[in-house]
């Protein structure tokens, strides 16, 4: 088996982070695990955003996140039990997951304000 590939603090950059949050299944695969503070499985995602994710699509996911520092891996028999790392990153970057996790919630809440229609304009 080939070893898992997580990066030190050091080698996390902004770049990475924001690359692997500009999927929107691995934005709220991220941001469920660090809603729910506990270690997860993979398999706990295979239904994200109302829609079902294939394995293989879902291991790319995961892996995407791992390389960019977001999560730590650790095999479990077949299972791969994954935690954020928020902690870390927050010191290393203060305030930047916490400011892109509510920038999501506010387009996913705000997407019927951006569809309304224009208003009308008055003749003169």
């Amino acid at each position: 088996m080939k070893p898992l590939i997580h990066p030190s603090i050091d080698d996390i950059t902004v770049e990475g982070i924001l690359h692997a949050l500009s999927d929107p299944v691995r934005a709220a695969i991220y941001g469920d695990m660090a809603g729910a503070g506990c270690a997860q499985t993979c398999s706990t995602f295979q239904q994200v955003i109302d829609r079902t994710i294939p394995k293989s699509t879902l291991s790319q996911h995961f892996r995407t996140l791992r390389e960019a520092g977001l999560i730590r891996s650790e095999r479990q028999g077949v299972e791969m039990l994954n935690t954020t790392r928020c902690d870390e990153i927050n010191r290393r970057f203060p305030g930047l997951l916490p400011s892109i996790m509510a920038s999501y919630q506010a387009q996913a809440g705000g997407s019927a304000a951006g569809k309304r229609k224009a208003p009308k304009k008055r003749p003169a």
